[in-house]
């Protein structure tokens, strides 16, 4: 006991102790860290003084232009590839001379052929290769680009536009843009080299310089003659060069705002728009004009097109080119001839701009129709995968042609792929055109849009002479295709022609869907399960949209060929509502229940989703499987990971432990065929054209929906979304 009494007393003097001198303690301390940090800063500083003596010991002379050896400095610019299209040689010689100007540098230099280059693969790579690209690009007949370069220039334009391509996605690629063209063609002089410009900027690539242009009329060239153009601008470029490999960051050596790049020297508007017949007011309105993007626009007006205006707009807009700043709308929105009424309707000239932008990339058919080509179609052509209408249900996804009678609808969802510029009404009001009309222009587009294909690398020449011949139509491109007064004689002609219908509808239109006449597979877009859910993401027009949604699911439920469900899962909308859900696909019945994740479109003022909202694929798969538990007349059949989508088929579609979800097009057609010849009479049901489904089709199999045939492309670059269909 005294022992311990002695131990504590000896460590209660010590904690007294310590706590009296506290003060020194702390000051200690702080003295020690104090002389770390000393310490630390001197040995930076002199590592610092080292390097940079050793620098200037080793001579500017031993950098080679600016780029010193990777062990002392970081390098720049790696090389440069200089692409060029050209249709007579002068942009090839050019391209050559340029590239050994830049091996004088000492820096690599590759010259390419647009028409040998694929670059939907090569164009990512060079966003972190610390290459330099530079565009020698010609304008030929009617302002469109050479034979050699009409793909990369197809590409780059529809990258630029679609919504699935990030915003990013040339973001890191560093770029100058030399155009090839002749002031005497006055309406289209350099447009394609000025698109190109325009097109690598809205995907985040930057400008290393101002565009330039050389001018095959000597008597409007700024130097004399195109050849001096190019040496002049040669010149610049190579300066801007050595810059850039000396670490000079500056991205430009103009001023570059949005689309527009112009060097301090310039007036308010580009010089050889002024040698070209435009008045310096016009140009400089027009530039203003094609600043704002779509998204700006969305963010000051309601982006809402009334539907009974829309067949008078784009009526005109096939009949006259637009007479305020002809040249500027025809060098910038390319060959389609849109109207110069605009303010005559009293939309104004914005609003007709709006229409245009939001069709960019689409063909117009008539005053209420188009057809667009769908990004799995060019895939299959490639030999890349179809998409997943082709792993649940057999199409050929190259023989796909995605169209729509009606490019109004009743909805304003939240993921709305057009970010609510499409326009909306709720019946139809404006001219119709004729279902013959339609059909046989929507059939020439898709066609033209396909052989534009044709040579351009990777496409198999298989499949590009089968694309021609179109089998199936997706009436699911935007709007509601139900809306058409004469959808029925429409899908009664795509039938004729041997073409299967997928048809798509909002449930939004319960009497339409029970007149519509038998199609291969009707759908019903299901976003929500109750009445405010619904109401929050599909936002629909009809006030009595709830009653509405759900006499269309019991119209649904009276078909007697193929119908499915389709569920848009979108985190913290509408993925906790499992048992609502089951309650609507009892109302329903339908035969197959496609579950798959909102596609996030881009940012916009009509839409708060953001990524977040994107379920991941194994979210999709929990959920589908926490639904098959409530379902015990439903199963699990069929994934498509890449578009981040699962199938759900009826247990009638499972044979002998096989499922039968994909179908058999030939027998589909045959019993269309007999249903005619009979009046109507002869009914057939979804049992009739069912075909067994491949192995690697379905859930759970290694290929995960990917058909072993193609090859799947995994891209090194990730800025773009491809979780979506």
């Amino acid at each position: 006991l005294d022992v311990s009494m002695d131990t504590w007393s000896y460590f209660h003097a010590c904690l007294v102790s310590i706590w009296l001198h506290r003060f020194y303690i702390y000051s200690a301390v702080a003295f020690g860290i104090s002389l770390w940090i000393v310490i630390q800063f001197t040995t930076a500083r002199t590592k610092r003084k080292v390097g940079e003596d050793l620098l200037q010991e080793l001579g500017a002379d031993k950098l080679g232009n600016g780029c010193a050896p990777p062990q002392a400095q970081e390098v720049h610019v790696a090389g440069v590839k200089i692409f060029y299209g050209s249709q007579t040689g002068t942009a090839k010689r050019f391209a050559k001379a340029l590239a050994e100007a830049v091996t004088s540098l000492n820096l690599p230099v590759e010259v390419v052929n647009m028409g040998d280059y694929d670059p939907e693969d090569g164009l990512s790579e060079e966003t972190s290769s610390r290459n330099i690209c530079v565009f020698l690009v010609a304008t030929y007949t009617e302002g469109q680009p050479p034979e050699s370069a009409a793909w990369f220039c197809k590409w780059l334009e529809e990258a630029a536009n679609d919504f699935r391509v990030g915003k990013s996605f040339l973001q890191g690629l560093r770029y100058a843009v030399f155009g090839l063209g002749n002031s005497a063609y006055v309406d289209h002089y350099n447009t394609v080299g000025r698109r190109m410009d325009r097109w690598l900027w809205m995907l985040s690539a930057s400008r290393i310089m101002t565009r330039a242009e050389g001018d095959c009329n000597v008597a409007q060239s700024k130097h004399g003659s195109i050849e001096a153009d190019f040496e002049a601008w040669k010149a610049k470029f190579l300066t801007r060069l050595q810059a850039l490999c000396k670490g000079e960051k500056k991205p430009c050596s103009g001023k570059c705002k949005k689309e527009k790049c112009k060097s301090s020297g310039q007036q308010s508007k580009e010089s050889s728009d002024h040698e070209h017949g435009m008045s310096e007011h016009e140009n400089s309105e027009a530039e203003e004009l094609f600043e704002t993007s779509s998204e700006e626009e969305a963010g000051g007006t309601d982006s809402v097109i009334d539907v009974e205006d829309l067949g008078n707009i784009m009526g005109h807009m096939k009949k006259a080119k637009v007479l305020l700043l002809e040249g500027v709308w025809n060098a910038l929105l390319g060959s389609e001839e849109v109207s110069g009424t605009c303010r005559h309707l009293g939309v104004g000239f914005l609003g007709c701009l709006m229409i245009f932008a939001l069709f960019s990339g689409y063909k117009l058919i008539g005053s209420h129709s188009g057809v667009k080509l769908c990004r799995w179609t060019k895939s299959m052509l490639r030999g890349r995968g179809g998409c997943y209408k082709h792993t649940f249900y057999g199409i050929e996804s190259h023989r796909c042609m995605e169209a729509t009678p009606s490019l109004a609808c009743a909805n304003k969802c939240v993921f709305c792929w057009r970010h609510h510029t499409n326009p909306v009404g709720t019946e139809w009001r404006w001219k119709m055109d004729q279902p013959e009309v339609i059909l046989q222009e929507a059939i020439e587009n898709h066609q033209n849009m396909i052989k534009q294909f044709k040579g351009v690398s990777g496409v198999k020449a298989a499949r590009l002479e089968e694309a021609l011949s179109v089998k199936h139509c997706a009436l699911s491109l935007v709007g509601e295709p139900i809306m058409y007064p004469q959808i029925n004689r429409f899908v009664r002609l795509l039938h004729q022609r041997g073409i299967s219908t997928f048809l798509v509808t909002n449930a939004q239109f319960p009497e339409e869907i029970r007149r519509l006449e038998p199609v291969t597979q009707l759908y019903v877009s299901v976003d929500a399960s109750t009445k405010e859910s619904l109401r929050r993401i599909d936002r629909p027009l009809f006030k009595d949209f709830w009653q509405r949604f759900l006499d269309s699911l019991k119209a649904l439920a009276e078909k007697q060929q193929r119908t499915v469900y389709r569920l848009t899962l979108v985190k913290a909308w509408n993925v906790d509502e499992l048992k609502a859900y089951a309650d609507l696909i009892s109302l329903g019945k339908p035969d197959f229940i496609e579950v798959k994740g909102v596609t996030y479109c881009g940012e916009s003022s009509a839409s708060s989703l953001t990524m977040a909202n994107v379920p991941w694929h194994g979210e999709v798969v929990s959920f589908v499987q926490e639904l098959a538990r409530l379902l015990p007349d439903y199963g699990i059949a069929c994934e498509h990971e890449h578009s981040n989508c699962v199938l759900m088929a009826h247990s009638k579609f499972q044979v002998d432990g096989e499922w039968r979800t994909w179908i058999d097009y030939g027998r589909f057609q045959e019993l269309v065929r007999e249903r005619e010849r009979s009046g109507g009479s002869r009914t057939f049901t979804a049992a009739e054209y069912t075909a067994r489904t491949p192995p690697w089709a379905l859930f759970g199999a290694r290929e995960r929906g990917f058909d072993p045939l193609d090859v799947r492309f995994q891209r090194k670059n990730k800025a773009r979304d491809i979780s979506g269909c």
